[in-house]
């Protein structure tokens, strides 16, 4: 599966739905994170029904203890390829036996791209085939291989939004034994830096006004993503030397300590009534 222009070609995996590979047929650069055991072997999963997981790994409903794995379901699936006809690639995933021991609503996961010039634009359609309303949290975890081009480091590169910015920062407690805290944070340009990350294992920011962050480097090579609309962004490595980084608009977050609300109501979970679609989309835009 791939979408192709005269300058650019977006291939695509049957393996959660994911981005495969976005190339410059100019440069030969490659946008995305192509996995590696040495550093995360994920490349651009979407997050659903969860992103991140509970405390510890199980919920209740309906009286009974079900378990998902990091980030829900979509991410270990394999979808089916519904549409490829070189203008559109859509793929799509359907509740089943398995997928209802794990997490007992029934639902209909669809992922489509569509690429114009230098631009993907990723819509998701998730729909309530159940009778019942389904409690769900959604999110985007992409990759981006930092650095992109031969000679630059991963400092080299900035992360910039499209507008200057008052947040509320999580700080929370690595081990997990105490509630987040939120922080005032004002700024528009974040350094790629490995010990920020480090520090705080993840930098997660809540109220973002911009449309769009930008990672760029030193050549004036980048990425742009649009993150309008949703609550939440991520901004995650692996490690120290791990040639990639992660942007993550997310509508909803990991238990960072022991929660009390049950699973339909933890922050960030919406409510998706029988038959009803929920529908969102960001886009990557590459140079």
């Amino acid at each position: 599966m791939k979408l192709t222009n005269n300058r650019y070609e977006v291939t695509f995996t049957a393996k959660g739905g994911e981005i495969e590979s976005f190339t410059d047929l100019e440069t030969g650069i490659q946008y995305m994170w192509q996995g590696h055991p040495d550093y995360w072997t994920g490349k651009n999963p979407g997050l659903f029904p969860l992103v991140g997981n509970t405390l510890d790994g199980t919920y209740e409903m309906d009286g009974k203890t079900y378990a998902m794995k990091n980030h829900g379901l979509v991410r270990y699936a394999t979808l089916d390829c519904v549409c490829d006809d070189g203008k559109e690639v859509i793929m799509a995933f359907d509740s089943s036996a398995e997928t209802k021991a794990q997490y007992p609503f029934d639902f209909h996961y669809e992922v489509g791209y569509a690429l114009q010039d230098d631009t993907l634009t990723v819509t998701y359609r998730i729909t309530n085939t159940g009778e019942r309303d389904m409690p769900f949290t959604f999110g985007l975890h992409p990759g981006f291989n930092c650095p992109l081009c031969e000679g630059e480091a991963f400092e080299d590169y900035t992360m910039r939004f499209s507008n200057p910015e008052k947040l509320k920062q999580l700080v929370f407690d690595p081990e997990k034994k105490k509630p987040y805290t939120l922080e005032d944070v004002e700024l528009q340009t974040i350094p790629c830096s490995y010990e920020e990350i480090e520090k705080y294992a993840t930098l997660i920011y809540q109220g973002m006004k911009s449309s769009y962050l930008t990672l760029s480097g030193p050549n004036n090579h980048g990425v742009r993503i649009s993150i309008s609309g949703y609550p939440y962004l991520a901004i995650w490595t692996a490690k120290k030397n791990a040639p990639f980084i992660c942007l993550e608009p997310w509508y909803g977050h990991a238990d960072f300590s022991r929660v009390e609300e049950d699973f339909s109501h933890r922050e960030g979970t919406m409510t998706l009534s029988a038959g009803k679609t929920f529908t969102t989309a960001y886009t990557i835009q590459v140079f």
